[in-house]
């Protein structure tokens, strides 16, 4: 027994489930594979394919090159768009470029695109809740001009809006789904006649991970998240937790795990955002049993059977 955990208790790991990636995530790293397979190395992609750190590196090592703008691709280059989608002045600046595009965009931002371009042409205000500068925010609110970004309930009283106007909301699919729900009832209060979407935005992924941890959380002793600092579901992860009067905390590997985190942890919670592959949790529960874990038990959870397919262009010669 490790003296990093209290002597007397036998620690138990318990795995959320569901947990890691999503059908999302999964698709836009084929994409990804599936480039450098048919057309080789390098393939460049915008942006950081999903925010993840691992998955990045990994990506990296087999010939994928990461940029931030298109001016950055070759000429005639063939170029992948990140999960988090893109406004449509990329889309039209990499056909200007002559670039090949494959569009990793997940198919529930894509969702919300169309939306947007629904709304706007029904003559709507639009307004986006969502955190200011991530991707997703970047690429939703790119579809249209004069989006107005939300990201508290103060946001929510400044907007220069006509309390009449015709009005609509969308919101970034990786959000908090009570934080997002308290935003969307301000909304309603100062804007009744305000239209929502047909669906939720929130992704079932980010959603089920979310009621995981609300499951899991008074189970256990302290949650550990495996997850990227960039991840926004990761960070939502670890702040549910913390709602419910947990200690939390986010790792993008096992190294980075703190035992003083674990002292007199009987039950420790273990986690994983939707950007972050099953072999990071497996290292962590490694290091969470060299510091005196003893078992490790699986609680149970929604069963995702969601899958995306590839891109027609990629699927013809690489699979039967």
């Amino acid at each position: 027994m490790s003296q990093d955990l209290h002597p007397d208790r036998m620690p138990q790991v318990l795995l959320a489930n569901p947990r890691g990636f999503c059908a999302g995530v999964d698709r836009a790293i084929d994409i990804v594979e599936h480039a450098l397979a048919r057309f080789g190395a390098p393939i460049y992609v915008r942006h950081e394919i999903v925010h993840n750190t691992y998955v990045v590196n990994d990506l990296k090592s087999k010939g994928a090159i990461f940029v931030d703008e298109l001016e950055n691709v070759p000429t005639g280059g063939t170029v992948v768009f990140s999960a988090h989608g893109v406004s449509q002045a990329v889309r039209a600046q990499a056909q200007a470029l002559g670039l090949q595009v494959f569009d990793a965009t997940c198919p529930l931002v894509t969702k919300v695109h169309v939306e947007v371009a629904k709304m706007r042409r029904d003559g709507l205000e639009i307004v986006m809740i969502g955190h200011a500068g991530h991707p997703e925010v970047e690429g939703t609110m790119g579809q249209a001009d004069g989006i107005h970004l939300v990201q508290t309930l103060q946001d929510v009283a400044r907007l220069p809006i006509a309390l009449d106007a015709p009005l609509a909301y969308v919101t970034q699919t990786t959000l908090s789904v009570d934080d997002a729900a308290e935003i969307v009832a301000a909304l309603r209060q100062r804007f009744p006649q305000v239209h929502e979407p047909k669906k939720q935005d929130i992704c079932y992924a980010t959603q089920n991970r979310q009621d995981a941890v609300k499951v899991l959380t008074p189970q256990v002793d302290v949650l550990i998240v495996v997850g990227s600092p960039t991840s926004s579901n990761s960070n939502r992860l670890r702040e549910v937790a913390l709602r419910m009067g947990k200690p939390a905390y986010m790792v993008d590997c096992a190294a980075d795990l703190r035992p003083e985190w674990l002292k007199d942890a009987r039950q420790i919670g273990l986690t994983a955002g939707a950007s972050a592959p099953e072999t990071l949790v497996e290292q962590v529960i490694a290091r969470l049993k060299q510091l005196g874990a003893v078992s490790v038990r699986n609680v149970d959870g929604a069963v995702e059977t969601v899958h995306f397919p590839l891109p027609r262009g990629l699927v013809a010669k690489t699979e039967p």
